[in-house]
């Protein structure tokens, strides 16, 4: 018996399944090398296999297909958010050259990998079950890789992330269920029909469908879990969920938004969604003032950072999603310059996340403190960076759309967090303590992903590339 799929179908996969193979390699070379080789071994052949999938899915680029009956989605929107993903798991793996026993290395890398191929599905998902399949993957890989340092903040993220999302993934499911109940299919195509509006089904359902992936996007009140995580969870893994989680729920989200409810209702169902991204905008931002660790700092900031991208589609108009777009492109590489930093600068057997270590940064790593203080600044939406540009974006997406409450609560967070950003600028152009840990000598790679960030952000600025055929579609 043979499976009813054409090769177009496996093709449409093809970048999954490279990524899926490289954590397999990764796991066999660490078997073949010596322990002094496994680490960089590791890193080499996931760079390796992710520059490669992001090449085969760059070629996906403009052709759509609908592939497996409909579960997967290959085009342009499919592409850009893999390529994120596929940035954001190399920006991750980098990490581990700086941190982390070489012994564990292999283990971490290749469940970051299999993870990542959770979350590139749910970029093509078009169907519920690979919504969840995806969704499954991608957590289920996080839930083990926050338990992988010794420290017990490590073990208790781990368990809390686990109960929290799981209860989280439980309201999409039976969410999903609904939907099906309402419409008698699992595909999106098939929820954007205006007869299911009558249905109570249908609007329980997509309320559930939308709790979890509010819950996902950390997003207030489903919030509280996030700097806990963060915190705990080790330094490559805590870069990876703050990127490709968001990246691969916002493709669910926007799917849903563009290609999958009915007209007729999107604005008063997701009304709910615009009002906890206005709030999550000021929480997000009061909650960083008084951090003390960049991890629990940039989870605050993921708040509110979803907050700013949910603005742009608000309105439910392409050229918001565009901004949307280009916005979480610029945060990946702002949120993945950070943690390259702090990892350059984290002392023997610690992370750089303690901001005690940035005191004098300016005096001890001059081009370390210029790199931090360019992403805060991207962070903050002060120039010459692209989250200038990208917040001016949002802000006339928003404004155009009719969302202008939005749009201000976007600027009140926005001048709430320049106090939190100044306050870790300002520690690193002070005179430096004594008794501060010397941060470890030069970790090239770390080094390098710093240099690359920095340069993207400015460079988006200037050249603000959007791709145009970005939209969704639900078949």
């Amino acid at each position: 018996m043979t499976l009813p799929f054409t090769s177009a179908d496996w093709w449409a996969v093809a970048p999954v399944s490279i990524v899926a193979i490289a954590a397999l390699v990764v796991l066999l070379a660490d078997i073949l090398f010596a322990r002094r080789e496994q680490r960089y071994a590791s890193i080499v052949i996931a760079l390796a296999g992710l520059a490669a999938a992001g090449f085969v899915a760059a070629r996906q680029f403009g052709h759509d297909y609908n592939a497996f009956f409909g579960g997967f989605l290959t085009g342009g929107f499919a592409t850009v958010f893999q390529e994120i993903i596929l940035i954001a798991a190399a920006g991750s793996v980098i990490l581990y050259a700086a941190l982390g026993p070489a012994s564990r290395i292999a283990g971490s890398i290749a469940i970051m990998l299999w993870s990542a191929c959770g979350a590139m599905l749910m970029s093509g998902a078009a169907n519920l079950i690979m919504i969840f399949l995806g969704l499954e993957l991608l957590s289920l890989g996080l839930y083990a890789l926050c338990a992988t340092d010794d420290r017990k903040a490590s073990r208790e993220s781990a368990l809390k992330y686990l109960i929290l999302s799981s209860m989280a993934t439980a309201f999409l499911l039976f969410g999903s269920a609904l939907l099906f109940g309402a419409t008698g299919s699992v595909e999106l195509a098939d929820l954007a029909n205006p007869a299911h509006v009558a249905n109570p089904l249908f609007w329980t359902g997509a309320g559930m469908f939308l709790i979890g992936l509010v819950f996902k996007l950390s997003l207030v009140p489903f919030h509280t879990w996030t700097p806990d995580v963060f915190e705990g969870a080790p330094l490559p893994v805590t870069a990876f969920m703050s990127v490709a989680t968001k990246a691969a729920t916002i493709a669910v989200l926007a799917r849903f938004i563009y290609a999958a409810l009915p007209v007729s209702v999107g604005q008063r169902l997701l009304l709910p969604v615009w009002i906890v991204a206005g709030v999550s905008m000021i929480v997000g931002n009061v909650g960083m003032l008084a951090q003390r660790d960049l991890k629990r700092l940039l989870g605050y900031s993921g708040i509110a950072q979803v907050g700013y991208i949910l603005v742009a589609l608000a309105g439910g108009t392409p050229l918001g999603l565009r901004y949307a777009l280009y916005y979480l492109t610029a945060y990946a590489f702002m949120n993945l310059g950070a943690f390259a930093v702090a990892a350059a600068i984290s002392p023997h057997g610690e992370e750089g996340a303690d901001l005690r270590n940035y005191q004098g940064l300016a005096e001890r790593r001059p081009w370390l403190a210029a790199a931090m203080t360019l992403i805060l600044l991207a962070l903050a939406g002060l120039p010459p960076t692209a989250g200038f540009l990208g917040k001016i974006l949002i802000l006339a997406s928003g404004v155009s759309a009719g969302f202008v409450w939005l749009a201000a609560l976007l600027i009140v967070g926005t001048a709430i967090s320049l106090y939190a950003y100044a306050k870790v600028v300002r520690a690193m152009y002070a005179p430096a303590e004594t008794g501060l840990p010397e941060p470890r000598p030069f970790v090239p790679l770390a080094w390098v992903s710093a240099a690359i960030c920095c340069a993207v952000i400015v460079l988006m600025t200037f050249y603000p590339l959007i791709p145009s055929n970005v939209l969704p579609l639900a078949h």
